[in-house]
Formats: C-alpha cells, sequence, structure tokens
C-alpha cells in the first residue's frame, strides 16, 4: 500500500531507520525500499561494531539509494531528524564552509563527514524530499526498519 501523503510524483519510498547500543556501540540499519506505482518491497539492513546512531541513520538512507540502479524520484521516509534537516537545511552551508559547521563565529569540522558526503553524492544522483515521522510511534515502516536494525546490531553486541 502506498504511503500516505506520498508525493505523487515519487517513483520510490525509502524508510529507514538506525539503531545503537551504546553511543558509540554495535550498531544497524535498516531501510524498506518500495516502488511507488507496483507496491514491490525490499528489505536491506547491515551494521558495525563500533558506531553511532546518527551514524546508522545515515548508513540507512545510504543503503537504501545505494541500491537503487537508475536516477529516480525517492520520498526518504525516516524518524531522524537529524538526517532530514541535514540533507534538506544544513548540506548546502556545510559544502559551502568546507565540510565545517558554524559554531558561533568559527567554523568546526562536521561529525560524520564520509557518511555526508557519500549522501551528498547519492543526493545529487536522484531527486530527493523527506518526510520526518516519530519514531516508536507506531509507523508500520518505521517499526520494520527499526527491527532490522537493532537485529544487525545484535548480530555485533557479542562479537
Amino acid at each position: 500500500m502506498p504511503e500516505p501523503n506520498a508525493s505523487t510524483e515519487a517513483q520510490v519510498v525509502l524508510f529507514t531507520d538506525g539503531a545503537c547500543s551504546g553511543n558509540p556501540g554495535p550498531g544497524g540499519w535498516g531501510c524498506i525500499l518500495r516502488h511507488a506505482r507496483t507496491g514491490e518491497e525490499k528489505e536491506l539492513s547491515g551494521g558495525a561494531a563500533e558506531t553511532t546512531n546518527n551514524q546508522m541513520e545515515l548508513q540507512a538512507v545510504i543503503g537504501g539509494l545505494s541500491a537503487l540502479t537508475r536516477r529516480t524520484t525517492v520520498l526518504v521516509v525516516t524518524d531522524s531528524t537529524y538526517v532530514a534537516k541535514g540533507c534538506m537545511e544544513w548540506l548546502a552551508g556545510w559544502k559551502q564552509n568546507g565540510w565545517k559547521r558554524r559554531e558561533g563565529k568559527q567554523l568546526k569540522p562536521i561529525k560524520n563527514e564520509d557518511h555526508w558526503r557519500k549522501l551528498d553524492e547519492l543526493l545529487s544522483t536522484h531527486q530527493v524530499r523527506f518526510k520526518i515521522v516519530k519514531g516508536h510511534s507506531g509507523h508500520a515502516e518505521n517499526e520494520r526498519c527499526d527491527e532490522l536494525a537493532v537485529a544487525e546490531s545484535m548480530k555485533y553486541r557479542n562479537a
């Protein structure tokens, strides 16, 4: 079933979530790619032994967008304000400032620069919009992405 309020222009709806046990600690990410017209879905996930929640939130979007094989119009549905605002509001300024953020009158390196650079590359390949949903609030696809992310993080807990 198509995502309510999804843009009729979106060819793909990408649902994402990240999880981390400790921050930093073992973490995972999960995403669901849904073809808007056919409803066909693909689930992807991964993780890392030593990571942060924000890195996993970023990696979920990176993983989903990387799986697309041609230029596509995408609606990303995420519970991460950090990722959505980063992409929609902050990224252009960071790039303009040499991948630095303003802190008062000083410029300081942005956190997770490698993730942001990869995401920036993918955002330039696809036409992407973001929708923020409340996490852990019963949103079916967000809950499923959380399950995928937590399952991945568990693989690294006792590694």
